[in-house]
Parts: C-alpha cells; sequence; structure tokens
C-alpha cells in the first residue's frame, strides 16, 4: 500500500471520513434502489474545480513562493496582533471578491509558512481564518454557492444583493476584527527561521499561469475542461504535485454530496419543514441557521428555496449558519484539512459556536 497516496491512507484514522461512510453504507442497505442514482447526488462540477485547485495551490506551495511571501510579510508586521488582524482581514476581503474556499487555498497555505517562521499558533490562525471568509463572503453573490444559488434563482441585482447584506457582513466583521485583537498578543513577532527555502520560479511560473484560465473555465460553468488541462500539464511537467495532493479531502466532499442529499431528500425532512411555517421570517431565518449545522449551508438554501420567496431572510440565515458546528459551511472542512491538525476541531467549536450564537441573536434582532 506504500504506493497508494498517503491522504487516501490516512483516511483509516479520519473520524468524520468515516461517520459520512458509515451513513452511506445505512442509506445503501435501507434503500439499496437508490445506489445507481448517488452518482447524480454529487455535483461534479465543484469536485472538478476543488481538484483543480488542490493542484495549482500544491503546486505553489511546493515551488517555495509561500515561504518567501510569508518572510516579506514578517519582515514588515510589528506584533502578533497587527499579524492576526492582517491575516484575517485579508483572507475576508478576499473572499468577497473570489469564493471562500479558493480564499483558504490561497491564504492558508500562506499562514502555515507565516507560523512556521514565528512560530505563531497556527490553528487559532486557520480557526480565524475560516470564520473570515464566512463572514467576509456573505456579502457578495460571488461569494459562496449558497449566496450563487441564491442570486441565480431569483435574479437579484448584484448591487441589491450586497446591499442587503451589507449590515450583517458588516457587524460581522466588526465582531470578528475585536474578538481577534483579543485573542492574539501585542508581542513582538520572533523569527526562529533564518534559512531561506529555495524558489522554484519554474513551477510557480507554470500554476501563475493556469490558475486565471482555470478559474475563468470554472466560472463558466466548464471546470471540468479547466481541471482537464490542468491535469495534462501537470501529469507531464511534475507527477510529483499530482500525488501529493489531498485525495482524501475530495473523496470525503464525494460522500457528503452523497449523504447530505439523501438526507435532505428523505419525505420525514421534508414533511417536517413543511410544518414549520417558513413564512414567518423569524422561522425562517432559525430554520436556516440551524438546518445548516446538520446538512450544511449550501444543501439547506437548495432545500429551503422550496418553501419560501424571501431570499434575504433565507440568506442571512444560511449564511450565519456558516458558523457553529464545522458542518455548517464546507469552507470549514476545507480550513481543518489545509490545517492538518488531529486536534484542531476543539478549537474551531471553541471559538466558532459562540460566534454562532451571537450572530444569530443579532440578525434575529435585526429581521
Amino acid at each position: 500500500m506504500s504506493w497508494f497516496p498517503e491522504s487516501l491512507r490516512n483516511l483509516r484514522r479520519d473520524v468524520f471520513f468515516l461517520v459520512l461512510l458509515g451513513v452511506a453504507l445505512l442509506f445503501a442497505l435501507t434503500m439499496p434502489s437508490r445506489v445507481a442514482t448517488w452518482p447524480s447526488l454529487v455535483d461534479w462540477p465543484t469536485i472538478a474545480a476543488l481538484t483543480g485547485l488542490l493542484i495549482l495551490t500544491k503546486a505553489v506551495e511546493e515551488s517555495g513562493a509561500l515561504a518567501h511571501a510569508g518572510r516579506w510579510l514578517i519582515d514588515r508586521t510589528s506584533t502578533r496582533r497587527v499579524a492576526a488582524l492582517g491575516l484575517v482581514a485579508g483572507t475576508a476581503f478576499l473572499s468577497m471578491l473570489l469564493t471562500n474556499d479558493v480564499s483558504l487555498f490561497v491564504m492558508v497555505p500562506l499562514t502555515l509558512s507565516i507560523c512556521r517562521i514565528a512560530r505563531m499558533p497556527a490553528t487559532r490562525l486557520v480557526v480565524f481564518e475560516a470564520l473570515a471568509v464566512n463572514a467576509g463572503s456573505m456579502l457578495t453573490p460571488i461569494g459562496n454557492p449558497q449566496n450563487l444559488f441564491l442570486w441565480q434563482q431569483w435574479g437579484i441585482g448584484f448591487g441589491g444583493f450586497v446591499w442587503a447584506m451589507l449590515p450583517i457582513v458588516a457587524i460581522a466583521m466588526v465582531l470578528l476584527l475585536a474578538l481577534t485583537a483579543v485573542a492574539f498578543p501585542a508581542t513582538r513577532l520572533e523569527v526562529h527561521e533564518h534559512v531561506e527555502n529555495g524558489l522554484d520560479r519554474r513551477m510557480l511560473s507554470v500554476a501563475a499561469a493556469l490558475y486565471v484560465p482555470f478559474l475563468f473555465l470554472a466560472d463558466a460553468h466548464h471546470a471540468a475542461w479547466g481541471l482537464a488541462g490542468v491535469l495534462v500539464v501537470f501529469a507531464v511537467f511534475r507527477p510529483k504535485i499530482l500525488a501529493a495532493i489531498d485525495w482524501g479531502l475530495l473523496l470525503t466532499f464525494v460522500l457528503m454530496f452523497i449523504d447530505l442529499r439523501m438526507l435532505a431528500g428523505l419525505g420525514a425532512v421534508k414533511g417536517w419543514l413543511g410544518a414549520l411555517d417558513l413564512h414567518q421570517p423569524h422561522h425562517l431565518f432559525a430554520t436556516g441557521a440551524l438546518a445548516s449545522q446538520v446538512v450544511s449551508n449550501v444543501p439547506a438554501a437548495i432545500l429551503l428555496a422550496e418553501y419560501s420567496h424571501d431570499w434575504r431572510t433565507l440568506a442571512w440565515g444560511v449564511n450565519i449558519g456558516g458558523f457553529g458546528f464545522i458542518l455548517g459551511s464546507l469552507a470549514n472542512l476545507i480550513a481543518l484539512r489545509l490545517l492538518g491538525e488531529k486536534n484542531a476541531w476543539g478549537t474551531f467549536h471553541l471559538w466558532s459556536v459562540p460566534f454562532f450564537l451571537v450572530m444569530g441573536a443579532v440578525a434575529w434582532l435585526l429581521l
């Protein structure tokens, strides 16, 4: 089994993956006739886009560019608090313009490089970056998949969408930056790594040249063609990059789509939702936020859109639902998988659950 990618071998010890696998087996035993439909439950364009991003960001990481960028930032940053505030704010801003997952693919490896050089607490900082992408991506219709779905579903203008989300995003960002200032001390950064890693300019140039065309194709709903091009280039140019990406994360996402969409399609679930009087804004908001904790905010948005046309309240609910438990947003899973720390779940929930409760209460009062 030594030839098998390490990320797939590690799935034997991945509790979250094993739970998803167990749920899938339970569905297979109780509804065997539906197994043949499982491939149609997977959002393959999302999987293709995720695969391409994993390859490109791994190439950037292996090129040594992130270590150089991290050292450049450290040389211009005075304290841990300032560094944390800059990284959290930058992550949130990037998620408004791109998407929450792309922001994490860029910022988390950069953050890990900085933390290795300056001995900052990587786990806490990545957790705050996960909170940042959930907060920042709320603002625009292109910030995350649930916003994109709601934007397309109701044909809302870009400016109108931003205006409707602005109050809750502004409050979330103020609270998050204040919490960041409290969580990270104003002690000076101490650089413990003085050896500069070599920069593989060729690999960096190839990754950079492919990045924009790949994002363009993914945005134009041709992620599969973009992935095909990336795979061909790296299979010829640097095949070790293909073996080094997190294939376990991709398999975990496939199982998440199957399990969550099977769950959302159960008659009992639909019947329960139909009895919640979702025409009431507070009911819809609470259902969106709480349902996201169980099935993630993208499936929750798709499901609840069948029961209400109040897109703003639904958007507030499912976006705030991205905080809280790790299942609230797929971005949470991406952040912790990129971090690679086994004990990060506890730290994540220590900060994310209270933030969810506070933001939920704020949004409830604003409705």
